[in-house]
């Protein structure tokens, strides 16, 4: 199966969310800002992605620039921003067992499938 967290607001996050419906996989859809993720899940997601938690973070997001922008955080700190903003997570993001991409461009679901 198949994991998108996805945001139905975002162009690109629709677009992968459509082209995974046309891949005759089994999906499941996580609208991730109605149904944020708890710390630990954020974490997990992260190692899955293999990547630093700054990478996840949507930088160009006014709630980042006005509350985080310039300021020295541990990644604890990052991931925590996430949780209490989902909106700074970067989307969209598939997982299929242990590997993850950040789907942008949608095709990178193919290095996961």
């Amino acid at each position: 199966m198949i994991t998108i967290y996805h945001n139905p607001r975002c162009g690109k996050s629709r677009e992968c969310l459509a082209f995974l419906e046309t891949s005759n996989k089994e999906i499941q859809v996580i609208k991730y800002l109605e149904k944020p993720l708890k710390f630990n899940e954020l974490e997990k997601l992260i190692n899955k992605l293999a990547i630093e938690p700054i990478a996840l973070i949507r930088s160009k997001e006014p709630i980042w620039k006005e509350n985080f922008k310039g300021k020295k955080l541990s990644d604890k700190e990052i991931i925590q921003s996430m949780v209490d903003y989902p909106i700074l997570m970067e989307r969209p993001i598939a997982v299929n067992g242990d590997k993850a991409v950040i789907a942008r461009p949608y095709s990178r679901i193919n290095e996961i499938i």
